[in-house]
C-alpha cells in the first residue's frame, strides 16, 4: 500500500452547501491538506480545477444548478492528473458505481465522518481507489443517522427554515429579513435549533444537517 500522503496535498472542494464547504475546508486544513478553492456551483467545477490543477478535487453528488457525476468526466479531461472524489449523501450503491465508471478514485458518503474522510483523501492522494459504498439503511446499522433525524423531528417549522438557511450560509440579518422577523426572534430560533440538535455553533448545526441530510425530507 504507498503511503499516505496528507500534508502538502492540494484540494479543491466542491459542494452545494456553502457552510458545510466551510467547515470541511478547515478540517481539511488541520489535517495537512492545501485546498486551493471551493466552488458552490456544477458550473463553476471544471473551471477551478483548470485554474488550480489539484492533486484532489471533492465534488458533492447534488448541487442546485446540476449533478456532480455528469462532473466528473469533464473534470477528468480538464485535468488528467486530478484525482475526484464524489462525496455525497446519497447512500445508493448504483451512485457509487456509476462514479467509479465515470473516472472517479473515491467515493464517500457524508455520513462516514472525518476520519473516513482525511483517511479516503490521503489515501486517493497517494494514488489509491477508494469506494466505501454505504451499507443499506436500517435502524440497527445507522442508530447515529435514525438519532440525528429524530432530534430534527422536535424542530418547528420556523426553526427547520432557520436550519436551512444557516446551510445556505446567510447571517442572523439576512435570515430575519428572509423570514421577516425581527433579529432577536431568529437569534431565539438559532438558539433553539443549536439545543434541539445538541450542537454548540451554527457552522456545526448546518454540517449536522448535511451530513444526515436533515433537510431533504420531513423528519
Amino acid at each position: 500500500m504507498p503511503e499516505l500522503r496528507t500534508t502538502g496535498a492540494d484540494v479543491v472542494l466542491c459542494d452545494d452547501h456553502p457552510v458545510f464547504a466551510e467547515a470541511l475546508a478547515v478540517v481539511l486544513a488541520r489535517h495537512g491538506f492545501l485546498v486551493r478553492a471551493v466552488a458552490h456551483r456544477a458550473a463553476d467545477v471544471v473551471g477551478l480545477v483548470t485554474a488550480h490543477r489539484p492533486l484532489v478535487c471533492v465534488v458533492d453528488r447534488h448541487f442546485a444548478d446540476g449533478d456532480g457525476l455528469v462532473e466528473l468526466p469533464r473534470v477528468r479531461a480538464a485535468s488528467p492528473g486530478t484525482r475526484v472524489v464524489l462525496l455525497t449523501a446519497d447512500r445508493d450503491p448504483r451512485t457509487a458505481h456509476r462514479a467509479m465508471a465515470a473516472g472517479a478514485a473515491g467515493y464517500l458518503c457524508k455520513t462516514a465522518g472525518v476520519a473516513a474522510l482525511v483517511s479516503t483523501l490521503a489515501r486517493v492522494a497517494a494514488g489509491e481507489v477508494v469506494s466505501a459504498v454505504p451499507a443499506p439503511r436500517s435502524p440497527l446499522r445507522v442508530p447515529e443517522h435514525a438519532e440525528a433525524h429524530r432530534l430534527a423531528g422536535y424542530l418547528t417549522p420556523r426553526e427547520r427554515d432557520c436550519l436551512a438557511m444557516m446551510v445556505d450560509g446567510l447571517g442572523t440579518a439576512a435570515i430575519a429579513t428572509r423570514l421577516g422577523v425581527s433579529v432577536a426572534t431568529v437569534r431565539t430560533y438559532a438558539q433553539a435549533v443549536l439545543t434541539k440538535l445538541g450542537v454548540h455553533s451554527r457552522l456545526e448545526a448546518a454540517s449536522f444537517a448535511v451530513r444526515y441530510s436533515l433537510l431533504d425530507a420531513p423528519a
